[in-house]
């Protein structure tokens, strides 16, 4: 699928979204973050380059670009609410 060399990239609402929860809850939606490609990862139906990496009772909405090997998270929030949003990239 792909490789990660990079740091990740967050985007606003991921890290103020990270930084309202506890420290414990935070820690392991990085650490899942950290070592994609593993984990529950799908590619979301209807657009070219968008993921979702489910931790629990959470979901991280990422973008990998292959020519910088970096993965950018646009969006962290719990099972009900990453849905409800919408995405707008």
């Amino acid at each position: 699928m792909f490789t990660q060399q990079n740091p990740p990239k967050y985007s606003k609402q991921a890290e103020k979204f990270l930084k309202k929860q506890s420290q414990k809850t935070a820690l392991r939606i990085i650490n899942a973050i950290n070592k994609l490609p593993e984990g529950d990862v799908k590619k979301l139906r209807g657009f070219k380059n968008l993921y979702r990496l489910k931790v629990g009772d959470y979901r991280v909405k990422f973008t990998y670009d292959k020519d910088d090997n970096r993965i950018a998270v646009e969006e962290v929030d719990t099972r009900g609410g990453i849905y409800k949003m919408g995405v707008i990239l």
